[in-house]
């Protein structure tokens, strides 16, 4: 198993938990923390593990980038170039897991922590974490692919809205916007319900529907029931689907087992 100093990970009943550690700069990212968030992504999407937790130590889920690593000059680019691009593929990792992501936003996600928390299929809030853009306070653009998530989320003039004004949003807006799935008092016993549950499901089937919603904005409506043809009928090659219509006709739990 790999060795980070800014993260740990832990496998536990088929859940692949990362927590993001660096508690001096409230988990904001140098280089080294960005890139081992990209290795340790890639090393849980591609593993055994059938559900994938990201969430942050103590009480900040990531702040993006860690500002005092610049200079506040274009000499900073170099840097930015190299945190960003470990973000991103980060990111990607997530986003393309072929199984499900649940990100627990245990206290503020801004800069590109504010993307990384969006980045999750299911974004579980704190009730006193708060989400925050933040890029404008330094004279920045957005990165962390909130450019991406936010005008499919919330719609283009709300992403606007909260990319220009950058006000930041307590857990109940998040839920009412269609940024969060939810806010709780107990994040880590309900994150920790979610990815049990999620890890129980037939996790080739949660990977094809995650690619089909997906990809889904880029296409026509044909285009896209095609791809529901190809990616149903391929599903009833897996184990799962076997267990889980055997389950159906005899009143029993399928067990899936992720195959």
């Amino acid at each position: 198993m790999a060795e980070y100093e800014h993260l740990s990970v832990e496998r536990t009943e088929g859940v692949a938990r990362i927590v993001m550690d660096r508690p001096a700069t409230n988990n904001a990212m140098d280089r080294a923390m960005a890139s081992e968030l990209r290795t340790a992504t890639a090393n849980v999407v591609d593993g055994d593990a059938r559900c994938v937790v990201l969430t942050g130590s103590g009480d900040v889920f990531n702040t993006g980038a860690d500002l005092s690593v610049l200079d506040g000059a274009a000499s900073d680019a170099r840097t930015l170039r190299k945190i960003a691009s470990s973000l991103h593929r980060a990111i990607e990792n997530l986003v393309n897991a072929r199984k499900p992501v649940v990100t627990g936003v245990n206290g503020v996600a801004a800069g590109g922590g504010f993307g990384l928390a969006l980045s999750g299929d299911l974004v579980v809030v704190a009730d006193d974490a708060r989400f925050e853009f933040a890029y404008p306070r330094v004279g920045l653009t957005g990165d962390g692919g909130s450019t991406f998530f936010l005008p499919r989320l919330v719609g283009l003039r709300r992403a606007k809205e909260i990319a220009l004004l950058d006000e930041p949003i307590d857990a109940d807006a998040a839920v009412e916007m269609g940024l969060a799935t939810e806010a709780t008092a107990a994040l880590d016993e309900r994150v920790a319900e979610l990815a049990a549950d999620l890890a129980d499901g037939p996790t080739r089937a949660y990977g094809a529907t995650k690619r089909l919603l997906t990809e889904s904005a880029g296409r026509g409506l044909s285009t896209q029931m095609a791809a529901e043809v190809d990616a149903i009928t391929w599903a009833t090659r897996s184990a799962d689907y076997e267990r889980g219509l055997a389950a159906f006709f005899g009143g029993d739990d399928p067990a899936f087992e992720g195959r």
